[in-house]
């Protein structure tokens, strides 16, 4: 840690929830982490991380939330909120001590490039993007690619990703993609699960489970146990022979990712428990979003008998433990250009779980089919992938050997975690800008 840095101030910026933005909070501690001032600017409502929150070198700035004007047109909405957030920021921005570095999250890309590097131009100070997808894509998804504000956030993106002093992204494809079509050259900084995400032993799953069984039934014993650990003395917790399995997922229920596919899947398992020999399937599904309401009601409707789908919101402590007690993630995200990748993957790798994910482009970049799990490219698939792995659960020894082949690579993929990546990509970057 450098006592140098404790001049520099570091401003990042996430226009979302700050609590539900991880990989912009990872940026946070890793910059406080060297002894650089850092401010993180956005919206409340999750809760950040507790590291976050308690760092000295830290402090969130929330900013005021749009006020609900949904009797105006839908334009003139839009207008208002843009303008709203432009003004908010800004006033954030200015307000607080004076940013030597500010790094904004793309997308949004409106009005967020505009503002930061407004702000950058006038009180010179450096700008960076971190870009972990195209703005103008997820637009596209329900506007339509040739929609006017569709073409805005591809002018914008273009035009301010070139005016930033340094650039980063999640991909190489995606660093490839900037440099050919826009001339921004970009660092890779690939997502890395940090220490929180790792495997655990029994007896923190049986906590979390004990825990879990006074909110929701489905985790819950008679005998003073849970539904897949039982306690034989003060200090000895063991699985039970005949638990159910745990299949867990994470969702922002948004368009870029049909929930239907796994939905679709999970009927299909329900008509071949007998024939499989299937186990009791609890389905925890983990996130918030807009489309959530609605898939609710359609899981309601399928009236599934030997599985049981659950949506708790996890506290930020609680999730990297919920997925290191599963027995098999789901991925479902479809990326709108085909250039970001999964960080809910990253981190069910960082707890070495196995993953079932949705195929794009560059997806082999993260998950390689059949060598640290799977991938699918149809709900039928997806359904073939979760009954062969619980198949004879949990004594089949086909699945235990390809478990054990995959935890093999995911103990590779973990010896690089997030603050030694950062330091390897991030950090030499800023110390050049800042010498």
């Amino acid at each position: 840690m450098s006592s140098k840095n404790k001049n520099i101030a570091v401003t990042l910026v996430v226009l979302g929830d700050i609590g539900r933005s991880p990989r912009m909070q990872y940026h946070a501690l890793s910059f406080a982490e060297h002894n650089y001032n850092v401010n993180i600017i956005g919206y409340g409502g999750s809760k950040p991380m507790q590291k976050l929150l308690d760092h000295p070198n830290t402090q969130i700035i929330t900013m005021r939330d749009v006020p609900n004007i949904s009797q105006l047109p839908k334009l003139c909405s839009y207008i208002f909120k843009t303008f709203w957030q432009t003004m908010t920021l800004l006033m954030a921005l200015i307000f607080k001590n004076r940013s030597h570095i500010v790094m904004v999250q793309n997308p949004p890309a409106i009005p967020t490039l505009f503002a930061t590097w407004f702000y950058c131009l006038v009180f010179r100070a450096k700008f960076i993007i971190d870009w972990h997808n195209y703005a103008h894509t997820i637009m596209a998804l329900s506007l339509g690619r040739d929609h006017r504000l569709v073409r805005l956030a591809t002018w914008i993106e273009s035009y301010f990703g070139r005016k930033a002093i340094a650039n980063f992204c999640v991909t190489r494809a995606m660093q490839r993609d900037l440099l050919e079509r826009w001339k921004i050259k970009a660092y890779v900084l690939y997502d890395r699960p940090p220490e929180e995400f790792k495997p655990i032993s029994l007896n923190v799953k049986h906590d979390l489970f004990m825990r879990l069984s006074k909110i929701y039934p489905e985790f819950s014993s008679d005998d003073g146990g849970t539904a897949f650990t039982k306690v034989l003395s003060e200090k000895d917790v063991v699985e039970r022979v005949n638990r159910p399995g745990i299949l867990v997922s994470s969702t922002s229920w948004t368009e870029d990712e049909d929930f239907g596919v796994l939905l679709s899947a999970l009927c299909v398992y329900e008509e071949n428990v007998e024939n499989h020999n299937l186990p009791y399937l609890i389905c925890v599904i983990t996130g918030k979003g807009p489309m959530k309401e609605y898939y609710m009601e359609r899981i309601k409707k399928l009236n599934l008998k030997n599985v049981q789908i659950i949506t708790p919101w996890l506290e930020s402590e609680d999730y990297p433990l919920m997925l290191a007690s599963a027995d098999l993630g789901v991925s479902l995200h479809l990326s709108s250009s085909d250039l970001d990748l999964p960080m809910k993957v990253v981190d069910m790798f960082g707890c070495h779980l196995p993953v079932c994910a949705y195929d794009f482009k560059c997806l082999h970049e993260l998950v390689k089919n059949g060598e640290n799990s799977f991938t699918f490219s149809s709900s039928n698939e997806l359904a073939g992938q979760i009954i062969n792995w619980f198949s004879h659960f949990p004594t089949n020894e086909t699945q235990k050997r390809q478990n054990e082949k995959f935890k093999q690579q995911l103990t590779i993929f973990t010896s690089f975690r997030w603050q030694e990546n950062w330091d390897l990509n991030v950090l030499p970057v800023v110390l050049q800008l800042t010498k």
